[in-house]
């Protein structure tokens, strides 16, 4: 392989971690509820696959199950977003760092293969950090929980995706993961709101700026962000692809520091907690690079 194209490769992979960190800055900045940021992230990004791709065929058993996977994006970003709205970027972000525990459990369930002990002992410094975070401001609460509520159901989504995606083409895997998954999103809103009622209403026609914003998010961080990542597997690794994507919640945290000044509103508590959920980044990684 030529130098100028593996690092064309390596360049992919940093844009889209970059575009991921910037998911969070978008869920600030769309004065919506976190119902219409998903419901639209969604249906927007299956008409640019659609203009991209056209309409792939595949059997009706796959897409009924990749549809039901793309229902579990949708409610993950659902509660993605209702914890931002209810606490802040940094605080999202963070909570999502807990998709590593939960997938230390899910995984081998799914698969019927032993629990890693030492997975799961390294995922207990995520949860240590976590707790300390949790614990640095009441106001914050509500949003944390939401937001570790929201990293198992990706947890879920992730093991689900690579199984279900298995022998299928990723631009097909992924219009009807989002196609399906608004169709079934819309049915589950309803349910949604009855027990967990938004302070905003929902609107059914997004405007102004609201409207850029929400094209912005699923053309650049949802249909950008995942056909990178296609591009960059033909030339890197599946784990350096991984260990890329570990900085997506630092870009977040960094984005959210400068664009909302969010470093004012943590004290050193959050900073250990931080600094416990990098270390066990860390050595999962000196573990996965190991083996």
């Amino acid at each position: 392989m030529k130098k100028e194209n593996k690092l064309e490769y390596y360049i992919s992979a940093h844009l889209a971690v970059l575009l991921g960190g910037f998911t969070g800055l978008f869920g600030k900045l769309v004065t919506l509820n976190e119902v219409d940021i998903a419901w639209y992230r969604m249906a927007f990004a299956t008409i640019f696959l659609m203009v991209i791709a056209g309409i792939p065929k595949i059997s009706a058993t796959k897409l009924l199950r990749l549809a039901g996977v793309g229902s579990l994006l949708g409610l993950h970003w659902i509660l993605f977003y209702a914890s931002i709205k209810m606490s802040n970027i940094s605080i999202g972000v963070i909570c999502y760092s807990l998709v590593g525990f939960c997938t230390a459990i899910i995984e081998p369930w799914v698969y019927h293969k032993k629990i890693s002990v030492t997975e799961l002992f390294y995922s207990m410094l995520t949860m240590a950090g976590l707790l300390l975070i949790f614990s640095f401001d009441s106001r914050y609460r509500a949003g944390i929980a939401v937001g570790a509520v929201s990293a198992v159901v990706a947890s879920l989504y992730g093991v689900l995706n690579k199984k279900e995606s298995e022998g299928v083409k990723g631009r097909t895997s992924l219009f009807y993961q989002m196609s399906g998954g608004v169709t079934i999103l819309s049915a589950i809103i309803p349910l949604y709101l009855y027990f967990f009622p938004s302070t905003q209403s929902v609107v059914v026609i997004p405007e102004g700026s609201n409207l850029w914003w929400l094209l912005s998010l699923a053309l650049f961080c949802t249909v950008g962000e995942y056909l990178l990542v296609i591009k960059s597997l033909r030339g890197l690794s599946a784990f350096t692809m991984n260990l890329s994507f570990n900085l997506e919640p630092v870009y977040s945290i960094i984005i959210a520091f400068l664009f909302f000044g969010e470093g004012h509103e943590l004290n050193f508590s959050f900073y250990v907690g931080i600094a416990l959920i990098v270390l066990s980044v860390i050595l999962q990684t000196m573990r996965s690079k190991h083996k």
